[in-house]
Formats: C-alpha cells, sequence, structure tokens
C-alpha cells in the first residue's frame, strides 16, 4: 500500500508540471519569434494577441483529476506507514 500510494502522490504532480513546462517552453519560443500564443488552439499566432487562459480553465479534469490522485496517494502513503510490519 505504501508504494502505490507513494506513486499516486508524486506522478500526478510530475506530470502536471511536465506538461506545464513543455507548454512555458514552446510559449517562449513563440514570444522569441515575435509571435503570440493562442492557449485555446496551442499554437503560435503571428498576426495578433490572445487573452490568457491558465491551465486549470483549459483543463480542468486533468489538473482536478491530478490533485484528487495526489490526495488519495497522501492517504494511502500515511495509511501504509501507521500499518504494521508482519
Amino acid at each position: 500500500m505504501l508504494r502505490i500510494g507513494l506513486l499516486l502522490l508524486v506522478l500526478p504532480a510530475l506530470l502536471l508540471m511536465g506538461m506545464f513546462f513543455v507548454e512555458q517552453m514552446h510559449i517562449s519560443d513563440c514570444a522569441q519569434a515575435g509571435g503570440y500564443w493562442n492557449y485555446l488552439q496551442g499554437q503560435c499566432d503571428l498576426q495578433q494577441q490572445h487573452p490568457f487562459i491558465p491551465l486549470m480553465v483549459r483543463r480542468p479534469l486533468l489538473v482536478n483529476g491530478g490533485m484528487l490522485l495526489s490526495c488519495l496517494g497522501l492517504l494511502l502513503t500515511i495509511a501504509g506507514l501507521y500499518r504494521r510490519r508482519r
């Protein structure tokens, strides 16, 4: 139970951070090319500016699901640490 809890605690957060930083890398490359990032389409637009739309608004199921899995992992980890070893 402890191993599963630790995996559920760490993996969703790493995946969300990975997605975020990959997107930030694309946004930075687009800005260096003189363009504007279209958050809804996930593409660089050289014509017009687009409003910032947070990841939570664009992918709420992914963010909320990842956080719920992390909370479940925390509970399983705590339960695994308190359980006696046989």
